[in-house]
């Protein structure tokens, strides 16, 4: 695409501030204006790649923003992490109206749009196009970043701008359409990437793998697995071809700690630290609490810390969402989130989890569902210094414990509810692929935390692990309360500056432009 439809883009997108800096350069001193003072020239630049690596570090620092952390907190914490089940917020924001109440803050949700637009998509595009055919193995590598950051934002609206960036108006491509998309991008980063495995250009401006582009092409072909599983029950044929193609690649996969998709704490601070930490935002949810108190996991240790509230000290204890809240001073002694080091996006404990289900679906090469489920507990154990997994995989009577809520009766969710899963941890030939299929993602979902989005998405399309449902539903009949929340509405900013594009988007979604509009891949 190209630069001036690019600017286009962006004063769609209301960011005319990045405009101006964009295009400083486009003018009749260029030469003067563009010489850097301290003497390295255009052509140092080049050799050095500094003219198209810091757009990588720049989008891989906002697929999950790294600062400021208020940022993240709009575009993920006050969303993702609470719908997963994994955090609640103590603090009774806007009067405990507000996303965990399901009434749903577009000032807030903005974020995740624009942060994906502004600081991916827009640093990726001017990248591709000053790459050009001289650094293509530049390009690919884009188009990795691109993707990761990408299929979350389609994961939480469904349809997005990505065939059409740059257009205007940007129209939305579909879900489907913008998913094989993403496919297509990934076989092409790898199929690129594969002549460029001793390449070190990358090294001053990766802030995953140190420049190792091998371990980029697992990462790709990870994903491509993960896409494939995600797309496997709305369009089963197609996700199960790309899914083996991904499982008979010689690109491999994360299969070792040692290669999971970590940022280098040089990156920034884990937000995590600061929003439940020293701002005491957001807290261990309840499901947490029930699913790793149940199952005695010694990794409640090692991603919580224990309350300190005197009614509760010493104990690990979890904030129900949804709930009424008057005071933030109620939970915010319940647990925090312990000391977070580099932000983690995809681990091997994760594609171990991802090949188990593919067995189960009968995907060739995948191995067998029970090995690669018990190596996804393994590898999560070791991930976190854990002991025990041995023992802990072979427990077959520990189930997730009910909730009692320390303050108000009326958020317990005894022994005997329906929302209160009877899942059991130890792989159990003789049950059903679905009683199998909830061991899988519950797994899945305890290894994958921090990372809400993810865990969001998995939640949505399979119900696992089972979450409480809200007590407080402000969405005035748009949101189930049972169903539970599906999606974020198209973004305010968007309406005003792109109509003709949220119209298309609207289309392509199939339902009203609610938090209770199932995604595409959303089918159960």
């Amino acid at each position: 695409m190209k630069i001036n439809k690019i600017y286009k883009s962006m004063l769609a997108l209301g960011t005319a501030s990045m405009l101006t800096v964009a295009m400083q350069g486009c003018t009749d001193k260029f030469e003067e204006i563009n010489t850097n003072p301290y003497g390295i020239s255009n052509e140092a630049l080049t050799q050095d790649f500094n003219h198209i690596g810091g757009r990588v570090v720049q989008a891989t620092q906002n697929i999950y923003v790294i600062t400021p952390a208020w940022v993240t907190q709009l575009q993920q914490n006050l969303n993702a992490d609470i719908y997963s089940g994994y955090l609640a917020p103590p603090t009774p924001f806007a009067g405990n109206i507000n996303n965990n109440t399901y009434s749903l803050v577009d000032g807030w949700n903005g974020f995740i749009w624009s942060s994906a637009y502004e600081s991916v998509m827009y640093p990726l595009a001017t990248m591709d196009e000053t790459a050009g055919d001289e650094f293509p193995q530049f390009v690919a590598w884009g188009k990795i970043v691109r993707v990761e950051a990408m299929h979350r934002v389609s994961d939480v609206f469904g349809p997005i701008i990505y065939s059409q960036y740059g257009q205007s108006p940007a129209m939305y491509d579909s879900q489907e359409e913008v998913y094989k998309q993403f496919v297509a991008d990934l076989d092409d980063a790898i199929t690129v990437l594969e002549q460029y495995k001793d390449f070190s250009g990358f090294t001053k401006f990766d802030l995953v793998y140190g420049g190792n582009v091998t371990s980029w092409i697992k990462f790709a072909n990870s994903l491509k697995l993960r896409l494939a599983i995600r797309m496997s029950d709305v369009d089963p044929a197609y996700a199960k071809t790309i899914g083996e193609e991904a499982l008979a690649s010689t690109a491999g996969f994360i299969e070792d700690n040692s290669e999971n998709f970590t940022l280098s704490p040089t990156a920034g601070d884990h937000p995590l630290n600061t929003l439940s930490g020293a701002w005491g935002d957001t807290r261990m949810s309840a499901e947490m609490e029930s699913i790793l108190t149940g199952y005695n996991d010694p990794r409640m240790a090692v991603y919580f810390a224990a309350a300190t509230d005197a009614t509760i000290a010493g104990q690990h204890k979890g904030v129900r969402s949804g709930i009424e809240i008057e005071s933030k001073d109620t939970y915010v002694g319940h647990s925090a989130v312990a000391t977070q080091g580099g932000v983690q996006l995809m681990t091997a404990a994760e594609v171990a989890f991802l090949k188990a289900e593919a067995a189960l679906l009968g995907w060739a090469n995948a191995g067998t569902a029970q090995a690669n489920y018990e190596a996804g507990i393994a590898l999560s154990f070791a991930q976190h210094g854990a002991g025990g997994a041995d023992t802990y995989m072979t427990d077959a009577t520990s189930m997730p414990a009910p909730f009692v809520d320390t303050y108000n009766s009326d958020n317990d969710v005894l022994a005997g509810d329906p929302n209160l899963s009877t899942a059991t941890i130890a792989w159990d030939a003789a049950a059903t692929d679905e009683e199998l299929l909830e061991k899988i993602i519950t797994q899945k979902w305890i290894a994958v935390f921090p990372d809400g989005q993810e865990a969001w998405s998995e939640f949505r399309r399979t119900g696992y692990p089972k979450k409480f449902p809200n007590v407080v539903n402000y969405s005035n009949g748009t949101i189930d309360t049972d169903e539970q929340i599906k999606r974020i509405n198209f973004s305010a900013t968007e309406l005003t500056t792109n109509p003709d594009g949220v119209a298309s988007g609207i289309q392509e979604l199939g339902g009203p432009d609610t938090g209770g509009t199932s995604l595409w891949w959303d089918v159960d």
